[in-house]
């Protein structure tokens, strides 16, 4: 696990070790216990590195035989021991034992296709210096991060968005496509940041960028939901049991302490299950509570943690929190919208305090369909057999009523149909609302985009198995860009790695042959799996209700985090002034404490806000990058002094 960067001209200009170690320096708390460069003529890889694996010779960056093909990786390879033993009955020969040195082999062997052998978390970049090529990839899920741009004739990429930010010759200039996204669906879109001309290589991708400036970007791989129906509900539920052990027992690769996190939910809990019958000692476990009861997971995760014998960890999360937020905004790296971030940050550091990799159950909900919004779904694809004319008054009528008035959400909602009706559903702020909260400037500059588009030109295979169709969506959009971004960004802030087992896609492609009726069954989320556990958790963890990572903002805004709020998002002046019409956010902070629940709105306003001060308003100082290293540190840049 760690961080990477690095820089490739097509063109004649070169690369400075310089520019190499800012990006890197960025982001020390990815990999504070090494650091590693390789920089040579028109190319540069960097790495910190958080050491995992190999903690002797497992430094990067990782060369092959000759030299002449080099790598630099964030994540691990579950299945490197078995992809290594077949390089060395090729003929390839190896001088570490980390998992990253399986991959220049594995690309000598089969190019850009190695990606298809992987079995794990990754992203990572290869330079071919015979073929004056770099080749990126991310692994299939998005559970590793990559950026990049492409300025002046040269690509940039990084684990962070604030590596690229080092470089002086990247403009600090607001997407405004990605900011109508932020402001509609929490999060930035799939391929593009929230700066202009800085992109995300999106998941199950790899690019290829030769010298002579071409370049090839490949989808190598989509989960593909196609319902086995000559199969029992048992085979699933056996079947998916022992897929789930085999790869809690393939995360547990390591030669470091392990933990997990566990909130007393099924996934967690099932993550904990399989890690204790490995484990010949106690499993560290580690919970986030809160005061607020109706928010209070701590007392289900301590049922599993007695149930299995843990070590177990729990901290309860008060509203005084202002101190964090600057923290947790800068690790985000972009604005972000769910404040579940905040405990994941919280729950992240005290683990640190124990462990260096935790385990964590996150994707379950995807896989298992255990959303509410599936069983809103199932239940509103009813209104469809109303009328359309009668629809449409009720719409009109909602339409009419002021903004805040109870009912006028529901009656727009029904006026709805299809993948508008499932979205509307999710929408931070409505295309109303967004008018209303963006001057008139800003909505000239943001234009005609409709950050839905792509959704509603997937999801209009709503007709067939909606289900499916609704779960492919989550987990190529929701899941990377919301839940793995958070969990990754959260963990990597205090040096933690988190592994996700219920995404290992070996898993995940046979969760999507499962039907959709053994999914949700009844009114019942994630049947199967549930009928997979049963007998290994204790029924009441099995049965309870899903909680969620929820937080108890909405109370917190109303009181002590309240005069925070109103301090940073209505200032006199200020570059936001340009953005947001300061009356409509005064008036969103009144219908909160009026009793209204818009904590999402206003921790999005809040993130953004706190993003732009710290990485627009007051960008840090830049040193002249375009000149060599003092020799003191030479020795670290392959490119100049080999290392061994």
């Amino acid at each position: 696990m760690c961080g990477i960067a690095g820089i490739f001209s097509t063109g004649e200009r070169r690369v400075y070790p310089a520019e190499v170690k800012a990006m890197c320096d960025a982001i020390v708390h990815r990999g504070p216990d090494d650091a590693g460069y390789y920089v040579k003529g028109r190319v540069g890889l960097g790495m910190r590195r958080l050491s995992i694996i190999d903690l002797a010779t497992g430094h990067q960056p990782v060369r092959n035989e000759d030299g002449s093909v080099w790598v630099v990786m964030n994540g691990e390879i579950y299945n490197y021991r078995e992809l290594r033993s077949d390089l060395e009955q090729r003929g390839h020969r190896f001088y570490t034992s980390t998992d990253t040195e399986v991959l220049v082999h594995l690309y000598e062997e089969f190019g850009g296709e190695c990606v298809n052998r992987l079995r794990g978390m990754f992203a990572f970049a290869i330079w071919d210096e015979r073929r004056q090529a770099l080749f990126v990839a991310r692994d299939r899920l998005g559970i590793k991060p990559l950026y990049y741009a492409e300025v002046d004739g040269r690509l940039l990429f990084a684990s962070e968005l604030k590596s690229i930010l080092e470089l002086p010759e990247v403009e600090r200039r607001l997407n405004w496509a990605s900011v109508n996204h932020l402001f509609t669906s929490l999060s930035t879109p799939n391929t593009e940041s929230i700066i202009a001309g800085v992109h995300k290589l999106p998941p199950g991708h790899s690019l290829t960028l030769r010298a002579d400036g071409s370049r090839k970007l490949v989808r190598y791989w989509e989960v593909n939901f196609q319902p086995d129906y000559s199969r029992s509900e048992e085979y699933f539920a056996d079947h998916l049991r022992q897929l789930l052990e085999e790869s809690v027992d393939l995360h547990l690769v390591s030669d470091v302490p392990l933990g997990a996190f566990l909130s007393g939910g099924l996934d967690s809990s099932s993550v904990v299950a399989f890690m204790a019958r490995r484990s010949d000692r106690p499993v560290k476990t580690f919970s986030i509570g809160f005061q607020e009861q109706g928010f209070d997971e701590t007392s289900a995760a301590r049922t599993v943690a007695e149930q299995f014998g843990t070590e177990h960890t729990e901290l309860v999360l008060k509203p005084d929190v202002e101190a964090l937020v600057q923290d947790i905004v800068w690790h985000l790296d972009e604005p972000f919208g769910d404040s579940s971030a905040i405990p994941t940050y919280m729950v992240s550091k005290l683990a640190a305090e124990q462990v260096k990799v935790v385990l964590s159950g996150d994707g379950g909900d995807e896989l298992f369909a255990g959303y509410d919004r599936y069983l809103v779904e199932q239940r509103e694809r009813r209104y469809e057999y109303a009328p359309a004319p009668l629809r449409r008054m009720l719409g009109f009528i909602g339409s009419s009523m002021p903004e805040g008035a109870k009912g006028r959400n529901f009656l727009r909602h029904l006026a709805l149909s299809g993948s508008h009706r499932y979205l509307d559903a999710s929408t931070l702020f409505k295309a109303d609302q967004r008018r209303r909260l963006f001057r008139p400037e800003t909505a000239a500059l943001i234009g005609s985009h409709d950050p839905w588009r792509e959704a509603h030109a997937f999801l209009k295979r709503l007709d067939g198995d909606w289900l499916s169709t609704l779960q492919h969506w989550d987990i190529q959009n929701y899941l990377p860009l919301d839940i793995l971004t958070k969990v990754d960004r959260m963990s990597m802030a205090h040096s933690l790695e988190a592994r996700v087992p219920l995404l290992d896609h070996k898993l995940v492609e046979f969760a999507a042959t499962i039907p959709p009726e053994f999914r949700l069954r009844k009114g019942e989320t994630k049947s199967i799996f549930k009928r997979a556990m049963r007998g290994i958790l204790p029924d009441e963890i099995i049965d309870r209700p899903k909680h969620g990572f929820a937080v108890p903002l909405g109370s917190w805004f109303r009181g002590r985090l309240g005069s925070f709020a109103r301090d940073l998002l209505l200032p006199t002046g200020g570059a936001r002034q340009e953005i947001f019409d300061r009356g409509y956010v005064a008036q969103l902070l009144e219908m909160h404490d009026r009793g209204r629940d818009l904590n999402l709105q206003l921790w999005t306003l809040i993130s953004f806000e706190l993003w732009c001060r710290r990485f627009l308003d007051a960008p840090p100082a830049r040193q002249d990058l375009d000149m060599p290293l003092p020799m003191p540190h030479a020795a670290h840049f392959a490119g100049f002094a080999a290392r061994p």
